[in-house]
């Protein structure tokens, strides 16, 4: 059927195929400039987390906006005029810029204790460095023990200082955002009306349409922001933080790695098949062919409207990869025939080619979509993404290249190849010398490698700081590490306490009973809130507080104890009661109600927040580990029983994310193993055969977890797909060793000649594919992003032993178990 179909369309009309073709291609170009890179932290979070939609209401209750962090490390006195003065004059260039709401700083925050000055005073208003001379030696003693502004806002060396800008919230995002979430979730039970499915159509291209508009945007905010930087680099260090600079700089670095990828991996492909074939033919062919399956699977995702994330920015990379050992098994058969039969004709040469390649051609990328199809059972969105975009090019790199190549080659004069000895390197006979007299050593070096994978994957870890995810040179690392060290920590953590909902009569009662003066003092305004400061709700947080001020991971603490502690000490050491704590959330004026008390209590909800920032940087940080101490200590610390805790923000979601790599990697490997088996008895028709082939690669894949155990390399969002990867790329050797193995086999029916000349023949596809591969994967080391460094360098290592095992211990497996006894019987 294959061939009746080569000599009557493909091959009787390559003119029109290939005209066809790219008229197709060209206009799947048009969509790839429509693809779309997405590097929001919502592709680091699991979609269908519970935690992610309490965070978001969380954010909601307490009215949290988007800020990014100005580091400041002047070269005189931090407190000096000519500090005071360049901290003045940023601020107001800051102010200019569109999204910038308000700046705080050392400049224009409250002086509570500079000196002590009585409680009331913070409710007639409160000066600050903007509006009065201060003693400066009183004002950093406060700054730098203060419970406000201490490792916050100045680092305890009082070299550094923090200017937040913090930026305008739209409403318009959020509304869209959240109808998008409500549609997908009924989408994702099943419970979406034909009309609701139609508005979830668009509402995401409304959403996407609008967040696009929106970064565009934030781009141009934040180049002037570094503009406005930039002028003030000689007074001293200044560095730029926040999640919307680092999501708009991440863009910046997919798209340079996209660019960096495709060039280099071209420039080495020119090589390889230079040092390879020195022949023209056989580097227009490859990279031509490579060239438009990239065009087309760009163009397809781009016309779905996928988009490309930190995840999947590798994707040219693979997809140039996967496409070149296809057409590289193609050139290797041709030429093989060209020399063996020379006086074959052209078509000839070609469909015997194809016939030839097409079987174990189209199993082994069945096995790489599998490998990557995989990916789907991951809960992580960008996984999945990558697991799908692959897929997809996979395929449409299978058949692009079974067309063009034959069309191509059709169109052309038949040359004659020789064999050139400088190319037939020892590597190969070496490897068959192996499997013919050192049967046990192979057999031995297995099991130790096996020993030393299943160690090694005992220790594997799920753990990685967000820091580490860039390299020490580029700007979000310099700007995260002085926030980390020396403005008390990174990544965000809340801790939401929920009081017991008691009935508002009692409330009062109690109050009345304790505080009869100040319910004739407040008997006008009549406020029921002003009930709800009560002494077992202030020890509480005080004491959650303090439990996590103790804890060697957490930088800075703030909650509504912060105020508590600042008041005593406003209150001549006395602690403040529940008639002051009403009478400031009465007549605290606004601006400082914002800074103090409104962001770590919602009287509506009963509830109370504790703002906590983890030092991301620390080498002894669990995120798990911390995370599960911190919920089963605070059990213990809140005595009130039917007070309930939850952990909540960017900590716990990160988590959530990392946590379930394990799982997804168990269901991952798993899920491709049984349905590689079955694909193997499919293909091969024999279970002894699927087993030697099922060997063969699960021993050199799992070399890569042990060597990622006993390195202390984590898993990570990275590092979860290589298994996948490798095995879907690696069976496909596997796959071509044995379908040729087998055809040698029938010749003599002996198993050493059989596997010489597989070597000789399949065995040097096997190597030049790999090397290719191996080749350019290694270019992902020029990635500013350390996970897709380790992708890169880790998957180096796995094809290298992939290749090797099936060079070495799959023949070898097959010496042993003699799997063709019955072929061999039946030709008798």
């Amino acid at each position: 059927m294959v061939k009746r179909i080569y000599d009557t369309f493909i091959l009787k009309y390559p003119t029109a195929i290939l005209i066809a073709l790219m008229v197709f291609i060209s206009s799947l170009a048009y969509y790839a400039t429509k693809l779309e890179i997405d590097a929001s932290a919502e592709t680091l979070l699991l979609d269908d987390d519970k935690d992610l939609k309490f965070f978001r209401e969380v954010n909601k209750r307490y009215n949290s906006s988007d800020f990014l962090v100005v580091t400041y490390s002047p070269k005189s006195d931090l407190l000096s005029k000519n500090s005071l003065e360049t901290i003045k004059n940023i601020s107001e260039d800051f102010s200019k810029v569109e999204g910038i709401e308000s700046i705080t700083s050392i400049l224009n925050v409250p002086l509570l204790q500079s000196p002590i000055r009585p409680i009331s005073d913070l409710v007639s208003g409160v000066d600050s460095l903007e509006t009065k001379e201060f003693d400066k030696s009183l004002v950093k003693n406060e700054l730098l023990n203060s419970p406000l502004y201490s490792n916050a806002l100045v680092s305890s060396d009082f070299k550094t200082t923090a200017l937040v800008l913090n930026l305008k919230k739209d409403t318009k995002y959020f509304e869209l955002l959240e109808k998008r979430n409500v549609l997908l979730a009924k989408k994702r039970e099943n419970n979406i009306s034909k009309d609701e499915d139609k508005q979830l159509e668009e509402v995401i291209l409304e959403f996407k349409e609008y967040r696009d508009v929106l970064r565009k945007n934030e781009t141009i905010e934040i180049q002037n922001i570094r503009n406005i930087i930039k002028k003030y680099e000689a007074s001293g260090k200044i560095f730029l933080g926040g999640v919307n600079m680092i999501a708009s700089d991440i863009v910046g670095y997919v798209k340079n790695d996209l660019l960096i990828y495709g060039t280099s991996l071209l420039l080495i492909l020119v090589f390889i098949l230079w040092y390879i074939f020195r022949h023209i033919r056989w580097i227009i062919i490859p990279l031509f062919i490579c060239l438009v399956s990239v065009i087309a699977t760009a163009g397809t995702l781009g016309l779905f409207g996928w988009e490309v994330t930190v995840i999947s920015s590798n994707f040219i990379a693979l997809q140039l990869i996967i496409t070149i050992s296809i057409v590289l098994h193609l050139i290797v058969r041709y030429r093989e025939l060209n020399v063996k039969y020379k006086n074959a004709s052209q078509y000839k040469l070609i469909i015997n080619t194809i016939l030839s390649k097409f079987n174990p051609s189209f199993f082994a990328i069945i096995t790489t979509i599998t490998g990557f199809g995989s990916l789907v059972l991951s809960n992580i969105e960008p996984v999945i993404n990558l697991g799908l975009m692959m897929s997809t090019g996979i395929a449409i790199s299978l058949v692009l290249s079974f067309l063009i190549f034959p069309v191509i080659l059709i169109m052309m004069d038949k040359k004659d190849e020789h064999e050139q000895e400088n190319t037939r390197f020892s590597f190969i006979k070496k490897c068959s010398d192996i499997v013919e007299h050192n049967g046990k050593l192979i057999i031995v070096t297995s099991i130790l490698v096996l020993i030393f994978s299943l160690s090694g994957s005992l220790k594997l870890i799920v753990e990685n700081s967000f820091i580490s995810y860039f390299k020490q040179s580029t700007d979000i690392y310099k700007g995260m590490q002085v926030i980390d060290e020396n403005l008390g920590g990174t990544t965000p953590l809340d801790i939401i306490i929920k009081f017991k909902d008691e009935p508002k009569a009692v409330i009062k009662e109690v109050v009345k009973d304790q505080f009869d003066d100040f319910e004739n003092e407040f008997a006008a305004s009549a406020d029921d809130k002003q009930y709800w400061f009560s002494q077992d709700k202030m020890d509480t947080i005080t004491a959650v507080h303090d439990y996590l001020e103790s804890l060697p991971e957490v930088g800075k603490v703030q909650s509504l104890a912060t105020l508590l502690k600042i008041g005593q000490s406003l209150n001549n050491g006395k602690k403040l009661d529940g008639i002051t704590l009403a009478l400031l959330y009465n007549q605290l004026p606004p601006k400082y109600k914002t800074l103090i008390l409104s962001p770590y209590i919602n009287i509506d909800e009963n509830e109370a927040r504790i703002t906590i920032r983890i030092v991301d940087s620390n080498p002894n940080l669990r995120r798990n580990d911390l995370l599960n101490k911190i919920n089963h200590d605070l059990k213990t610390i809140i005595q009130n029983k039917e007070t309930t805790v939850k952990l909540s923000n960017l900590m716990v979601l990160y988590n959530n994310m990392l946590q379930s790599l394990f799982e997804s990697q168990i269901a991952t490997l798993g899920f491709v193993v049984i349905i590689l088996f079955i694909m193997f008895i499919i293909l091969f028709r024999s279970l002894k055969i699927s087993l030697i082939a099922i060997a063969a690669n699960i021993i050199p894949i799992s070399a890569i977890f042990g060597i990622m155990g006993w390195l202390n390399i984590p898993l990570d969002i990275m590092t979860i797909t290589i298994a996948a990867i490798a095995i879907g790329i690696g069976v496909d050797d596997t796959i071509h060793f044995i379908h040729r193995f087998k055809e040698e086999f029938k010749k003599d029916h002996n198993y050493i000649n059989s596997m010489r000349r597989s070597h000789e023949s399949i065995g040097y596809a096997m190597y030049y594919t790999s090397l290719v591969i191996i080749m350019g994967f290694s270019i992902l080391v020029l990635s500013n992003l350390i996970p897709t460094i380790y992708f890169g360098l880790l998957t180096v290592i796995t094809m290298i032993t992939v290749l090797i095992a099936n060079l070495i211990l799959l023949p070898r497996l097959i010496l042993i178990f003699r799997p063709y006894e019955k072929l061999k019987d039946i030709n008798k």
